[in-house]
């Protein structure tokens, strides 16, 4: 039997302390970067990079604004800049305690009752001599939703990481994203990019809009490289990014395969997600009974987990030629023909 992969996606639920009401119906939808489209809805979209003083625009065409909207702090740069590739990398804002307390923000203004991508980039690469990573939490609607916890781990400490959540946004303090140090520690962040998406995107009908959806993890299986909006010239209308698969497969890498087609692949690109062609022209098959990944979750929290699926092997051409069974955690999730299914 051969199983069969495109991507999932994880993500964890918590609850949000808003109140949301129903939000726009859906916008124009261009490229990510492209903010004429939000703003001729009023939707406004902001990619700030933390620590500048000018506007830039980078080589996939985003355009990040100046650092503003925060409450204090101050600026600095990495320790070794030309090891990072983008300019919204190389700079950071801090929050030291003595500049304006433990509680320190950005506070986005204008911003429509809508749902919202929240994306940041996050590095310390010793920035301030100390060789030591700040303590620190992220709240968004006075909901934590980062946490950030000294000695991180060294490829995080020197390259940094990116974090990213789903959110309905409906008030002006819903806007406010705020960072608490822990004792002396000073928060940091390196960029923020807020950008509106479908209302209805993610299940939100059943689920409900009192929910922030943090992203554990978005992997395209049998891609080779990271891609997506800020990162290659991939288009992803939610600003999505999304991981190669092969650091989270466990077992045996003897029998795995990848498969590419470049063929138009239908049913993409479509409302309420929008999830891009190119998740599902890359997949993962194996020879053996099982295709196994494994990811580091927070055992106290719910999870959503989406499974995509496209039958792009050739050898593949009825009904029941490819049927197998999902597990998570060991529960029999769903059974799949993927044929039968597309």
């Amino acid at each position: 039997m051969i199983l069969f992969f495109t991507f999932l996606s994880i993500i964890t639920t918590t609850i949000s302390t808003s109140t949301p009401t129903r939000s726009p119906p859906p916008f124009l939808y261009g490229n990510y970067s492209t903010h004429l489209n939000f703003q001729a809805r009023n939707l406004s979209s902001y990619h700030i990079n933390c620590g500048t003083s000018t506007n830039t625009t980078d080589n996939f065409n985003t355009t990040w604004l100046s650092d503003r909207y925060y409450t204090g702090g101050s600026t600095s740069v990495v320790s070794e800049p030309l090891r990072f590739n983008l300019p919204s990398e190389k700079t950071l804002r801090y929050f030291p305690s003595s500049s304006n307390g433990k509680k320190n923000c950005y506070s986005f203004p204008s911003l429509p009752s809508a749902r919202y991508l929240l994306r940041t980039f996050t590095v310390y690469d010793n920035y301030d001599d100390k060789s030591r990573p700040p303590s620190f939490d992220v709240a968004l609607s006075s909901t934590i939703i980062f946490n950030w916890r000294s000695p991180w781990p060294e490829s995080t400490s020197r390259d940094g990481a990116y974090s990213d959540l789903f959110a309905f946004l409906t008030t002006p303090s819903a806007a406010d994203l705020c960072f608490y140090g822990f004792a002396t520690d000073a928060p940091i962040v390196s960029s923020i990019e807020l950008v509106p998406v479908d209302s209805a995107s993610y299940d939100s009908l059943s689920t409900g809009e009192n929910l922030i959806l943090v992203n554990y993890g978005r992997i395209s299986c049998g891609s080779d490289d990271h891609f997506g909006p800020g990162f290659t010239n991939d288009t992803d209308k939610f600003g999505r990014s999304w991981q190669p698969d092969e650091a989270f497969r466990t077992g045996s890498e003897i029998a795995v395969r990848g498969l590419l087609t470049e063929n138009t692949v239908n049913g993409t690109d479509k409302e309420p997600n929008y999830f891009p062609m190119k998740l599902y022209q890359t997949a993962v098959t194996s020879a053996e009974d099982e295709l196994e990944y494994e990811l580091s979750v927070d055992a106290k929290m719910d999870y959503m987990v989406w499974l995509h699926f496209a039958e792009i092997d050739s050898r593949v051409k009825k009904v029941g030629e490819r049927v197998f069974d999902v597990f998570i955690n060991g529960n029999n999730a769903t059974r799949i023909d993927i044929y039968k299914e597309v």
